[in-house]
């Protein structure tokens, strides 16, 4: 699937009915779809489901602003921007009015409403009966994505499962969390039994394996901690994903869709134009590129909003490989002052000469930088982003591992995913650690493994480090934008349009 295009808007809108006074014909438009009308065959159930995997690659979703969202709030990324949106959450200050949390909020519930389009016309459709299911499975697995980030992001959102046929009914309370994670979690279980393990074709949509894991995930974030250790182990038994023999293959053009690929967003520059528009609706010309690349991109290359932390930098070079040299995530996360670097095609010591020679360290991302040698910014990217991989279930795996006591096997896999950065095989060292020694380790290589792909904040609010003195502190020595947190701003705030909107909202905690 090189992208699941909307086949039209015109099934999300409502029915619209011309009428006249005293008693005169009602007249309708008979070429004018309507929801009644559109959903009655297989195939427009299939462009149904299509329409709702399209807010995926929107501005306020994996286009750009949720990874401004997780990863600027974290200790690897610092914002370097002008942009108030960026700057604002680097040292979590973001307004009610703030783009970022309005673009992300409206545009994530633009999913939830097409998936329940799909989940509340397809059941009555005549059609395909096994096709019938798998697209309900796509549906129930891309709103309980859409629900995933949401309550990760918000905490505090409506929980809408039927289709909105009345805009004039705006009040919605929001809903417990706990309340929110259940139907994810029902969602998933759905999705699990639906969906197929692999496609024929269309590349990208929802499958067993991207449900399972984030099932799994769903579980570890509740620390239902048996629950999840069983859908992991589902994914590593089931023998579909392993790890490629590269890390850099998991954020550059070359390799998308690859082997320890479970849950990718596609994105294409052969599909319309490079403006992904702004204010949440699409620009006339806009297509299935992503800006998160321009975005985080390297200073000359593009708008270089946000950097790696000189943390993250330091991190990896705690450890060399069993030869003595860099450890290879380092050079697939950031580019970096090492012999024969390049950027974009250009010599990186020539390029930041200046920095360099003032006893400066320039780094910038490469992860999700397409790097083509042209020396060209990199706007409108088509590189794919690898929202669940191998890497992190197995990591994951060895959390649940760890909470249930199983040390040994933590350590297990916590070396499987470092024997492919070549690193010295610690396994016996980890497998002596305490649960809490565990917790450390864990963190450290779920940071390196994972840098710069939305995971760390999560992590560290999960893990409760925001509420630890201790912890607190080290992050703020990583990322001094941590010295502005106050309790409650964990989460982004409730936007001030669903508040001025919707008379049964309330504002979160902090704000």
């Amino acid at each position: 699937m090189r992208m699941l295009r909307i086949v039209g808007f015109f099934f999300a809108l409502l029915l619209v009915l011309s009428s006249c006074d005293d008693g005169l014909l009602d007249i309708q438009n008979p070429n004018q779809q309507t929801s009644e009308s559109f959903w009655s065959t297989g195939d427009q159930a299939l462009q149904g489901v299509n329409a709702a995997y399209e807010p995926l690659t929107y501005d306020g979703m994996y286009n750009r602003m949720v990874h401004a969202a997780q990863d600027i709030r974290s200790d690897e990324a610092v914002a370097d921007s002008p942009f108030p949106p960026y700057s604002n959450a680097d040292e979590f200050a973001t307004p009610a009015t703030d783009l970022m949390a309005t673009l992300i909020w409206d545009q994530t519930y633009q999913g939830v409403y097409y998936s329940n389009q799909v989940i509340t016309n397809v059941p009555d459709i005549d059609m395909d009966e096994e096709l019938k299911s798998r697209i309900l499975g796509e549906a129930r697995f891309l709103r309980s994505h859409y629900y995933f980030k949401l309550v990760k992001l918000f905490r505090n959102v409506p929980l809408i499962t039927e289709e909105v046929t009345d805009p004039s009914n705006v009040a919605r309370p929001q809903a417990a969390p706990d309340s929110v994670w259940a139907q994810i979690i029902r969602d998933l279980e759905f999705a699990q039994d639906n969906l197929p393990e692999t496609y024929d074709a269309d590349v990208g949509r929802a499958t067993w394996g991207s449900a399972t894991a984030y099932l799994g995930k769903a579980h570890l974030f509740n620390e239902n901690w048996e629950q999840a250790d069983a859908e992991f182990e589902k994914i590593i038994n089931s023998g579909l994903y392993n790890l490629v023999d590269n890390p850099r293959w998991n954020g550059d053009l070359q390799h998308e869709n690859n082997a320890e690929s479970i849950w990718e967003i596609q994105f294409t520059t052969e599909v319309g134009g490079n403006d992904v528009g702004f204010g949440g609706v699409p620009a006339p010309n806009w297509g299935e590129v992503q800006w998160r690349s321009i975005t985080f991109s390297p200073v000359g290359y593009g708008f270089a909003d946000v950097e790696p932390t000189q943390s993250l930098y330091d991190d990896f070079q705690n450890e060399e490989t069993v030869n003595g040299e860099d450890d290879p995530r380092l050079g697939a996360t950031m580019f970096y002052n090492q012999p024969g670097e390049t950027i974009y095609g250009d010599n990186f010591q020539e390029v930041y000469a200046d920095q360099i020679n003032a006893g400066q360290n320039p780094i910038f991302w490469r992860k999700y930088q397409s790097d083509t040698g042209s020396g060209e910014p990199d706007t409108g990217s088509g590189l794919n982003i690898r929202a669940m991989r191998y890497a992190d279930v197995l990591l994951m795996y060895a959390e649940t591992r760890n909470e249930i006591g199983d040390q040994v096997t933590a350590a297990q896999y916590i070396q499987q995913v470092r024997d492919r950065a070549n690193l010295p095989d610690r396994e016996s060292e980890f497998a002596a650690l305490s649960q809490e020694e565990m917790r450390d380790r864990i963190a450290q290589e779920r940071k390196l493994e994972l840098a710069g792909e939305g995971k760390r904040f999560d992590d560290i609010r999960r893990w409760g480090w925001l509420d630890d003195p201790d912890k607190m502190q080290q992050l703020i020595e990583n990322d001094p934008g941590f010295e502005g947190y106050i309790d409650g701003r964990e989460y982004l705030p409730i936007p001030q349009g669903e508040l001025d909107t919707n008379p049964a909202a309330e504002q979160n905690p902090g704000y």
